[in-house]
């Protein structure tokens, strides 16, 4: 038995029976790769079925003296400890050597998040002149508008939006799906954008229902998403750092302060549990904390001995 062959099986086994993500699948993979090329150059070729605790914890510290995120460094620890319970399932080992690792302590992250304002100038930004100006204001509007990751975002297929209700389906992590509301603005951009520019390109037979194409007439890859918004943050002026995911955080937070109800946002995001949104609850508090900070009469009174 070698770490290749039990690494494919456990790829097969996270596609397959616990229907992650690429991109989580990816990580989890890739994680598993960077500990058999440790295994094999410092530790003298050890496989899966006799590597210890005490090995996987030498490992872990050499990776943590490299300053790397403690979030990577919890990722790390998720990974092996996924793989060797898998092990322990397909009977390869009897012992769990990972079950006493202890990822770092992780502070509460609050996520970045634009403004009303910041959507609005990077949205002006944009050159709706153009064919492709008009495709990229679409992108921005559904990234904010319907809170999509930017992997849903680039999968979406006209026969999963719904004109007539205003709604898409959304094929998210692990294959769930969920149908998110379209504002009519956004319906209606859509349906022009479809209309107007996407009918001007000569599409990849492949490609004939998926929404957003590039120049080539094939599926826009996460990259470009990244650098179209890139490019649009920095003509806007707006000094944050953006991702896609910045505008799904946006919008997850106007709702939020907007006082929409915290399972209504769960669904949205299509987030499996709770406990994932409730992050936006922790942004409420933080605005609240600066409101009271800065008008409320008891922070200007101070007490006189």
């Amino acid at each position: 038995m070698t770490w290749d062959e039990k690494i494919k099986d456990f790829e097969i086994f996270l596609r397959f029976e616990r229907n992650f993500s690429e991109n989580t699948l990816d990580a989890y993979v890739r994680d598993i790769k960077k500990l058999k090329e440790y295994a094999e150059e410092d530790l003298d070729s050890t496989g899966p079925d006799v590597i210890s605790y005490d090995h996987l914890q030498e490992y872990i510290f050499t990776l943590s003296k490299q300053k790397f995120s403690e979030r990577s460094q919890a990722r790390w620890i998720s990974s092996i400890k996924a793989f060797f319970r898998f092990l322990m399932e397909d009977e390869i080992r009897e012992d769990n050597p990972s079950s006493l690792l202890e990822g770092p302590k992780l502070g509460l992250y609050l996520p970045d998040t634009l403004s009303l304002s910041d959507i609005n100038k990077i949205i002006d930004a944009i050159d709706i002149s153009s064919d492709l100006g008009q495709r990229n204001h679409c992108i921005i509007e559904v990234l904010y508008g319907c809170g999509l990751r930017v992997s849903e975002l680039i999968d979406v297929k006209i026969s999963n939006i719904n004109f007539k209700e205003n709604y898409i389906k959304v094929i998210g992590k692990g294959n769930k799906i969920r149908f998110v509301p379209l504002a009519h603005y956004t319906a209606d951009l859509l349906q022009a954008y479809i209309k107007d520019v996407r009918s001007k390109i000569k599409i990849n037979k492949k490609h004939e229902d998926t929404l957003f194409l590039n120049s080539r007439g094939t599926s826009m890859s996460r990259v470009i998403v990244f650098l179209i918004i890139k490019e649009l943050t920095d003509k806007a002026g707006v000094s944050k750092k953006i991702s896609p995911h910045t505008f799904r955080h946006s919008f997850a937070t106007h709702l939020m302060q907007n006082g929409a109800d915290l399972r209504f946002i769960q669904e949205m995001l299509g987030h499996s549990s709770i406990t994932t949104t409730q992050v936006y609850t922790h942004l409420k508090t933080e605005e609240l904390r600066d409101v009271i900070l800065t008008f409320h009469p008891r922070n200007k009174t101070k007490i006189v001995e």
